[in-house]
């Protein structure tokens, strides 16, 4: 999924892989879903401070390019973050490009939910759920 397609570049590049790619475009940007769909390429508009209508765990990859700051400006990052563990399968990767001061927030957040997080060239956050449980503790 990318969660912030623009003209659906990132979906453009996949082309020709055995996948398919959501492209959404918030409702707050620039309506670029026409042209999504004249590439012949699939997509929603989505408000990211709410719920995306989907299953739980339906996606291997999550694409989030320069969207995180405006969203932070109305919703919580945990909120964002919470949605992202919801659609994310455990395993699979979440893949943020943002400033740094942003990518080092939503690393601290990731974290804490047991990711595992390595920032790179400081625009990019790469995390990649795990499958964490308790420990059990015998009574």
């Amino acid at each position: 999924m990318d969660m912030n397609a623009g003209f659906g570049g990132f979906a453009a590049s996949l082309i020709d892989r055995p996948l398919w790619v959501m492209n959404v475009v918030p409702f707050d940007q620039p309506d670029t879903l026409p042209i999504i769909f004249n590439r012949g390429l699939i997509g929603v508009y989505h408000d990211w401070c709410e719920s995306f209508n989907t299953y739980p765990r339906t996606y291997d990859l999550l694409h989030m390019s320069y969207l995180l700051q405006s969203l932070a400006n109305r919703c919580d990052i945990i909120e964002i973050a919470a949605e992202i563990d919801r659609i994310l399968r455990p395993g699979r990767w979440f893949v943020l490009q943002d400033n740094i001061g942003m990518i080092r927030k939503m690393d601290r957040v990731l974290r804490s939910l047991h990711y595992k997080t390595a920032i790179m060239r400081r625009q990019f956050l790469v995390a990649r759920k795990s499958f964490w449980r308790p420990d059990s503790t015998g009574s």
